[in-house]
């Protein structure tokens, strides 16, 4: 049997995240991978690890006929996809399933899409190749990981005042968002996969949240870290000045500006 997925979402925390995280973040890097892999009309697209479903649904409205299916191992974020507007192109599917066992037959796609998930499979390999066996001759597989956490200061103060106040280890969550940033070994795991003609390419993008403090609140609110605020809810306000001071970006007393990287492969099968 499959193992579980890392980042899992539990209860109100899966349509805090469309609420919040999806627009601010999420939404810039679907818009990215689809533009990137630019699904065609007619074709059959699977999007894996979909979450509440942006990447599905950026690919639908691009393509306006064709076959989308959405895949993804958390019934919670999936309650959440399936009553969302699906906007222009063709309607789209939603499985419950691992990305490790996919419930597919082979030979089934033409594109299949991963936003910011591969980092989190238990085990990534038996993911790639399960991809590949899913796509038809030629299909083409476009994914993205995040760099390293480094690449994004506001991450990196995140992460090190989780610790610092809330524990050792508190950040392992947050630091396993950018588990899989060496582009090297990024390119092994998919080339050992069976993929060919491997292209692989670094993007940033400007994040931008009302104020460092609902930064900090919707990181742990509407994430897998919601948990630790049940025993320790005071927090989020000691969290809040780390943040702030690593000063990512120029700031105002308006709006928290980070800089996200991410590492993005196009692979067509060969």
């Amino acid at each position: 049997m499959a193992q579980p997925e890392q980042w899992q979402l539990e209860g109100s925390a899966a349509e805090l995240y469309e609420r919040s995280l999806v627009p601010a973040i999420t939404a810039l890097w679907a818009a990215d991978l689809v533009d990137r892999a630019a699904p065609l009309s007619d074709e059959r697209v699977l999007a894996v690890a979909c979450g509440t479903g942006v990447v599905a649904r950026s690919a639908a409205e691009r393509m306006g006929s064709g076959q989308v299916v959405g895949l993804d191992i958390n019934t919670g974020m999936l309650a959440v996809a399936r009553p969302l507007p699906r906007g222009a192109g063709p309607c789209i599917e939603w499985h419950e399933g691992s990305a490790l066992e996919m419930p597919f037959p082979a030979s089934t796609f033409d594109l299949v899409l991963c936003q910011l998930g591969l980092q989190f499979f238990p085990d990534r390999s038996s993911a790639l190749r399960e991809m590949f066996r899913v796509l038809v001759p030629h299909g083409r597989l476009a994914l993205s990981v995040f760099s390293a956490i480094e690449n994004t200061p506001a991450a990196k103060a995140l992460a090190d005042a989780l610790d610092r106040h809330l524990g050792p280890g508190a950040s392992a969550t947050k630091r396993s968002e950018h588990s899989l940033a060496d582009a090297d070994e990024l390119y092994r795991l998919v080339a050992g996969a069976g993929f060919r003609q491997v292209t692989i390419h670094t993007t940033t993008q400007n994040i931008r949240f009302p104020s460092s403090k609902e930064y900090v609140r919707l990181q742990l609110a509407a994430t897998p870290r919601r948990k630790m605020l049940v025993d320790r809810p005071e927090g989020s306000a000691a969290i809040d000045p780390d943040v702030r001071r690593s000063k990512p970006v120029p700031q105002s007393r308006e709006r928290c500006n980070l800089i996200e990287t991410a590492i993005g492969l196009l692979l067509p099968e060969d």
